[in-house]
């Protein structure tokens, strides 16, 4: 399928809606990109983006510098908008894409928003791949190293999505489901778990703590607090663990036990039996 994008210096907006093309039209590892101005060329494309002076999704041409167009949108958000609209990305992951880099390069492209000298925006970043071109030929190669970044933060943004999204289905199956403990949430690796927790009655669900194994090999018990802002906890651990580590805190618990923050909502043991022993010794499991 053939792809074509205006030739020599190149923006955030182009880049970007090819490599969001890249990662999500159905026909991805079909697309042949060139970069061109040569009329003829253009009109004899699939697909045209941020050169050619029309805007039709339908017929697959993505321009926003023409008079007739008078949108919020560049060659980025044409481009995603079409995606979504014909149910080639997941319109949760599309809102996100949005939010975090497409919205963003549509207003520094048109002009509503001025990049900050300090500030290593996207937009700048890939302004700076120009730099070192002197020829078309050059530009076209620095495109594709720009894009080869851009790819890499979608595919980010993608993985972030993806993995949030199976944290929020863990966290409402543990908190719906049976669990050995009733006031205890078991996971078995780190979870983002508060957004979800709190956006579904978490104050007052009748779990208090979180249990779950780190990439070190121990195992993390968290004071589950009564509300997403708050710094309290609904039940604390014991004063007796209240800044201990290693030996000393080993004694107290009775079991293998590596620290216990001073203000009681994190504590650590060597294993899972250990967490669990420490915490029925001391009647934390209901």
């Amino acid at each position: 399928m053939r792809v074509v994008t205006h030739s020599g210096k190149f923006h955030a907006d182009d880049v970007l809606a090819w490599a969001l093309l890249c990662h999500f039209h159905p026909q991805r590892s079909s697309l042949s990109l060139t970069r061109t101005r040569d009329i003829d060329i253009i009109q004899s494309a699939d697909i045209v983006f941020d050169v050619g002076g029309l805007y039709d999704p339908i017929q697959g041409r993505f321009d926003h510098h023409q008079n007739e167009y008078t949108g919020p949108l560049s060659s980025a958000g044409m481009v995603l908008q079409w995606l979504l609209a014909s149910n080639w990305i997941d319109s949760t992951l599309s809102k996100r894409m949005e939010d975090e880099i497409v919205s963003y390069v549509d207003d520094v492209d048109n002009g509503r928003i001025e990049e900050k000298t300090s500030v290593p925006c996207f937009s700048k970043m890939i302004n700076l791949f120009n730099a070192p071109a002197q020829t078309l030929e050059d530009f076209d190669a620095q495109f594709l190293l720009a894009a080869n970044m851009a790819s890499g933060i979608l595919e980010g943004i993608v993985s972030q999505h993806s993995k949030e999204e199976q944290a929020k289905q863990l966290v409402l199956n543990t908190m719906n489901g049976t669990r050995e403990f009733n006031n205890l949430m078991e996971f078995p690796a780190y979870t983002s778990w508060k957004g979800t927790y709190y956006a579904n009655e978490g104050s007052t669900h009748p779990t208090e703590f979180l249990l779950y194994p780190s990439m070190h090999g121990t195992w993390q018990v968290s004071a589950i607090p009564p509300t997403s802002e708050s710094f309290d906890q609904k039940c604390s651990f014991p004063l007796e663990w209240a800044g201990l580590r290693d030996e000393e805190l080993s004694a107290v618990t009775g079991v293998p036990s590596i620290f216990c923050h001073k203000n009681r909502f994190i504590a650590v043991f060597e294993t899972r039996d250990a967490a669990i022993g420490a915490m029925r010794r001391f009647d934390l499991l209901g």
